[in-house]
Parts: C-alpha cells; sequence; structure tokens
C-alpha cells in the first residue's frame, strides 16, 4: 500500500521546491551583486557620527547600491547597525551585500594620497588637508596656533610649518586634525636622519633653522644650480652675525605675495621677519622649501660670498659677490634693467 498519495506527493514537492526557490533567493540577497550605477565611480564617504540610518539612505539615494531591502536584511544579520565605521570606502561594481557590509563593519576604508607641495602660510596647510579630509580646517589652525600642542611635537606656533616636508601623503580620510599633523611631524623626524643632522650640524645649524634658511633660498630663485651658493651666502651671513637683509622675509613680513620689487619704504616695516631690522634668522620659515633648497643648505659649498643679485639679463641666475663694492655694481645694473622694463 502505498504511503502517500499521489495529491500529498504533489504538494511536498511544490514545498520543496518553493523551499529552494526561497534559498536560492536568500543565498543571492547575501552573496549576489546589489551595486547602483555610482559603484566603482564615486567614492562612498561616512562622516564620523554617521549612524546607520543615514549610512543606508546615502547609499540608496546616492544610487551606490539597487535594493535597499536585501541590504538591509544582510546588514541587521551582521549587526552593522551598531558596528558601523565612518571612512572613505570604494564600492566596487559587482560587490555584495556581504562584502559592502563586511567592509563598513570593519572600516576598511581606502588612504587618501595627498601631494604636499610649497606653502606659505598656515592656512595653505589647513586647505590642502581639510580638502582631502575630513579634518576641519578652523581645528587645524588652532592646533597650528597652539603652542602647548605643538610643543610635544618639537615645535612652536613660529616653527609650525617646518614640520611640513614635502613629499606625498597618506592619510585616513577620516584623520582628525591632530593626528593629521602628528603624521607630518613624524615624517619630519624620519626625514632628518643622523646623517641630515650632522650636515646641518656642519653649517652651525638646527634642523628647524635649516629649513629656515632652506625656505629663505627657495624664495630667492627657482634655479636649482644657484641654490647652493645663495644657500652659502646666508649660512655666511649667519656665522659672521651679519644681517641677513633677505628680500623674501621683509615680503612675508607684509604679507603680500604679490610684490615683485621691495622699496625703501617696504625695509622699514616692522616686523620680526624684516631681517633688515632684526640680525639672525627670522623665527620661522616663510614657507614650506622644496627638496632641492633643503639639499642645498645641507650641501652648500664653502665659499667667500657673502652678497647676491639677480643677474641684469633677466636670465633668471644669479650674480655672487666677495665684497660690497661688487655687489653695488651688480645691484645697479639689475636695478638698471628693472626701470627700464617699469618694474617698480
Amino acid at each position: 500500500m502505498a504511503l502517500f498519495g499521489k495529491k500529498t506527493i504533489r504538494n511536498i514537492s511544490i514545498l520543496l521546491l518553493s523551499t529552494a526557490a526561497f534559498g536560492v533567493i536568500v543565498l543571492y540577497s547575501i552573496f549576489g551583486s546589489n551595486t547602483g550605477k555610482n559603484a566603482g565611480a564615486d567614492y562612498f564617504f561616512l562622516n564620523t557620527g554617521d549612524s546607520y540610518e543615514i549610512a543606508l539612505k546615502k547609499l540608496v539615494d546616492g544610487d551606490y547600491i539597487k535594493n535597499g531591502n536585501s541590504f538591509k536584511m544582510v546588514a541587521n544579520a551582521m549587526n552593522l547597525p551598531r558596528k558601523i565605521r565612518p571612512g572613505r570606502y570604494k564600492i566596487k561594481k559587482g560587490m555584495s551585500n556581504y562584502k559592502i557590509v563586511r567592509m563598513l563593519r570593519s572600516g576598511n576604508q581606502i588612504p587618501v594620497r595627498v601631494v604636499i607641495n610649497r606653502l606659505r602660510i598656515k592656512p595653505d596647510l589647513a586647505h590642502i588637508l581639510s580638502a582631502n579630509l575630513e579634518a576641519d580646517s578652523t581645528e587645524i589652525i588652532r592646533l597650528l596656533n597652539d603652542d602647548t600642542f605643538l610643543n610635544k611635537l618639537g615645535f612652536d606656533t613660529n616653527t609650525a610649518m617646518a614640520m611640513v616636508i614635502p613629499d606625498t601623503y597618506e592619510f585616513y580620510w577620516t584623520s582628525s586634525a591632530e593626528k593629521s599633523l602628528r603624521k607630518l611631524a613624524n615624517h619630519y623626524k624620519r626625514f632628518w636622519s643622523a646623517a641630515r643632522i650632522e650636515k646641518a650640524k656642519a653649517h652651525g645649524v638646527t634642523p628647524i633653522e635649516a629649513v629656515i634658511v632652506a625656505s629663505i633660498v627657495d624664495e630667492e630663485t627657482n634655479v636649482t644650480e644657484d641654490k647652493p651658493n645663495i644657500a652659502s651666502v646666508y649660512l655666511n651671513r649667519v656665522r659672521i652675525g651679519m644681517p641677513l637683509q633677505a628680500d623674501p622675509t621683509v615680503k612675508f613680513g607684509i604679507g603680500d605675495f604679490s610684490i615683485q620689487r621691495i622699496t625703501g619704504k617696504m625695509l622699514k616695516h616692522e616686523s620680526p621677519y624684516n631681517t633688515y631690522m632684526h640680525a639672525g634668522l627670522p623665527p620661522g620659515p616663510i614657507c614650506t622649501p622644496t627638496m632641492s633648497s633643503i639639499k642645498a643648505v645641507l650641501d652648500a659649498p664653502k665659499t667667500g660670498y657673502l652678497y647676491f643679485c639677480a643677474k641684469a639679463d633677466f636670465s633668471g641666475h644669479t650674480a655672487f659677490a666677495k665684497t660690497l663694492n661688487e655687489q653695488i655694481n651688480n645691484a645697479r645694473a639689475y636695478h638698471r634693467a628693472l626701470n627700464a622694463r617699469g618694474i617698480h
């Protein structure tokens, strides 16, 4: 006698097929692709403090995922609402809900590569960091003007920009203002190897002082081959106690970087950066010098040069002098050339 009738067998078969079909749907919801048109095209950003609900809205509204309901099912099963982490993420085409949830749970974000070249003032640094990171520019500037914080890093409010060695840095997008600046300071410490410190010492300067000299050299010329001799002039002046009389420091003190020609009136502008009025190095760098300028200071040749000025042919090269008379002749030729071109 048959154990089941034909109708019962048919119902059981339908149930098994339905269960199998449901299982396939569940598995696809977990491991199948659920990416929208912006996946792979744009980075997905979650700000510090964003809730799971905000994250889900960003994923759906930004078209990073196609099916919000299937994502919610997997997210809840994996406890994402309690474990979501901020960051800059790359949701690749074809990613499953499982992979997306796992990425947002682990905080496996893509680092940001920030190229820092030549900067002049603190707001320049705050701008480039805040433009690439979550860090707030106002907080960055506040820390750059906080001696208590900077002293822990080996700097002060005058020398803070000396910590910035031009290079390509990798940050996590969620890096705070404090973490970002600590990273720059740590890179500075690694840059100043024992060999480099010894080279600076041989010229009678500390690493920070070498950066200050290099910043002046950097503002004086873009001609790499002239930089070592320009560095030697300033190092010679520091050594013998002669005023630096560096025009770029006067411009920095005035705060007008569009100035093409320093006038006698400008030389009387009171500022700790006016090296015509104040002997010795200025209190801090006037830019973040390029590597070629730092190298020019560390490898500066022994010369008798105490003076220099731009060559009158406007080639961009520099005329050097050991005596004041030589310098006067070179300077007169250059000023005649400036007047002839109507540059005041």
